[in-house]
């Protein structure tokens, strides 16, 4: 069954690729209640170094959480490679920071989460809790029927199993996609995340939902994304507003333009 999904995810080809340089921010709601905003940026690589950055910024009432998530990784076929991971926390209750460095000839990752500090064997098969959401997208891409994922989380190795729900269209205020549906996969149903991916954009998510006991208590959605080059599924209020923007740049050279010869006539 899953196999048969992930070959549906497979037949839906991407108009953009997982590493192409993008930022995507999101809405992060409480419920109803709007927390604040996210935002994800992938910048173009150095030779065969990627960046992958993480903000949020978000409050209820008194409460505030802010953080500040950095992944370094490098790339080997469509495998992703760890080098370093940072997470910084600040706000309502401790600030901590958690690092870890993956030491790949010595087969080792140093880890420390808030004081603690921790040594762990280093395994191919293992990735920090930021660029494995690129190497996430990268297997659906592939129509990998295995979606098993190992992170160094919080100073702990833990393990997650996702499945392919299916396809279903997605109507949120940034416009309609057309999405593989994923479901995290755990052993009862007091807890329920699914998020869904837009082929057309790379496999990017556009929606995130996660309940508890039947309740909606997380729900981010995409405001906007931008790649290194326009696509096709861009929203109409993204190209509009590029179309206008590039309209009132052309309006303002040909004005100065014009300006120019009519001084340069004068006397």
């Amino acid at each position: 069954m899953i196999s048969s999904f992930c070959a549906i995810a497979l037949t839906a080809q991407a108009d953009e690729y997982p590493l192409t340089p993008h930022t995507a921010e999101y809405q992060v709601n409480y419920g109803s209640i709007e927390l604040g905003k996210a935002r994800y940026q992938l910048p173009a690589p150095q030779g065969n170094l990627y960046q992958y950055r993480f903000d949020s910024d978000v409050s209820l009432l008194m409460l505030w959480d802010k953080r500040t998530v950095i992944s370094t990784f490098s790339k080997e076929g469509e495998q992703l490679i760890p080098m370093r991971f940072t997470h910084n926390r600040s706000g309502t209750g401790s600030d901590y920071q958690e690092q870890s460095a993956y030491v790949l000839d010595q087969k080792l990752v140093h880890s420390r989460y808030k004081d603690e500090r921790a040594k762990f064997p280093y395994t191919p098969d293992l990735f920090d809790p930021l660029m494995v959401q690129l190497q996430f997208r990268l297997d659906i891409m592939k129509g990998s029927n295995k979606l098993h994922y190992k992170m160094l989380k919080s100073g702990e190795i833990d393990e997650y199993d996702f499945k392919v729900v299916g396809k279903e269209r997605m109507m949120i205020s940034s416009g309609t996609y057309e999405t593989v549906k994923i479901e995290v996969v755990r052993d009862n149903d007091k807890r329920q995340t699914f998020f869904w991916m837009s082929p057309e954009l790379g496999y990017l998510p556009v929606r995130l939902t996660h309940f508890e006991k039947g309740s909606k208590q997380l729900d981010i959605t995409l405001l906007n994304y931008q790649y290194s080059e326009p696509t096709m599924a861009q929203t109409s209020e993204q190209t509009n507003k590029q179309a206008s923007k590039q309209a009132n740049q052309q309006t303002g050279e040909q004005t100065k333009a014009l300006a120019d010869r009519q001084n340069q006539s004068q006397p």
